[in-house]
């Protein structure tokens, strides 16, 4: 990494550091009240023995391995990982080839196209009863409300993605004889993967807001299960070092994909692959 990107990197720290600073200078001081909105250093404290494990270690009862992954944080973090990723696949599996067949033909968008649009902008919080109702409580509505969050900032990225390309490439491969098959996997398919990416970025996003929202209602366990769980318990700490962890697994997740996006596009920018 370049002395230029350290230093960019390190500028995004600033803001993060002050904030945190004031806020525990607000609290030494008494100006703010712990049961509401407890110290950075209580936070602290509460993270490590979230993320530490429950109980001492037993050679009866496992391996040290598992002992040292037994925490809390590190169980529900998993669950929730889980819960995304099996969402996210199966709603980005349904809407890339969906979106595609849209985007490459004129008869399926107009005949597909009316109810996407009458179903895109219910949230995917408002299927809950739905979800609870065909499928229980668990995993299961968890993964359907996630495959549903996730499904149509894929599926509307990828239609505008092929419907969108330049007409001069189309003109220029129909020139040379291209078949349609070949327009639509050499021409088409290539010149919307930035938007297909674009999606998958946001769609990854959205499985995760859902996730959190779904935890707190069907499941018991997960991090938004263990934040419902210490409002119910006024543990103002706990709460607020799950908002902690959510925010970081979201910006780790952010930034796994976005250096993704930049290695899969560099054709995209005229780089050397």
């Amino acid at each position: 990494m370049t002395q230029a990107k350290w230093r960019d990197s390190a500028v995004g720290f600033v803001a993060p550091v002050v904030i945190i600073a004031l806020w525990q200078a607000g609290a030494m001081l008494g100006l703010i009240n712990p049961q509401v909105l407890p110290s950075p250093w209580a936070v602290l404290k509460k993270w490590i023995e979230y993320a530490l494990p429950l109980t001492a270690f037993d050679a009866a009862a496992g391996s040290r391995l598992a002992w040292m992954f037994s925490g809390e944080l590190l169980i529900d973090t998993a669950g929730s990982m889980y819960r995304v990723v099996v969402g996210f696949v199966i709603g980005a599996g349904l809407a890339l080839p969906l979106g595609l067949a849209m985007g490459s033909s004129r008869t399926m968008y107009n005949w597909l196209n009316p109810l996407m649009q009458v179903l895109r902008p219910i949230p995917p919080i408002a299927y809950i009863p739905l979800a609870i109702l065909w499928f229980g409580l668990g995993n299961a509505p968890a993964v359907f409300l996630i495959a549903i969050g996730a499904f149509f900032p894929v599926l509307m990225n990828t239609i505008a993605g092929v419907r969108q390309v330049d007409s001069i490439y189309i003109r220029a491969a129909r020139n040379l004889g291209a078949s349609q098959s070949t327009m639509f996997l050499r021409v088409m398919l290539p010149a919307a993967v930035p938007y297909i990416l674009s999606g998958v970025r946001i769609g990854i996003g959205t499985a995760f807001i859902v996730v959190i929202v779904s935890e707190m209602i069907a499941v018991n366990n997960g991090l938004g299960f263990r934040i419902l769980e210490a409002r119910e318990y006024f543990w103002s700490d706990k709460i607020v070092a799950g908002m902690i962890s959510i925010g970081l697994l979201g910006l780790a997740i952010d930034i796994g994909m976005n250096k993704l996006n930049n290695h899969l596009l560099r054709w995209h920018r005229g780089l050397e692959t």
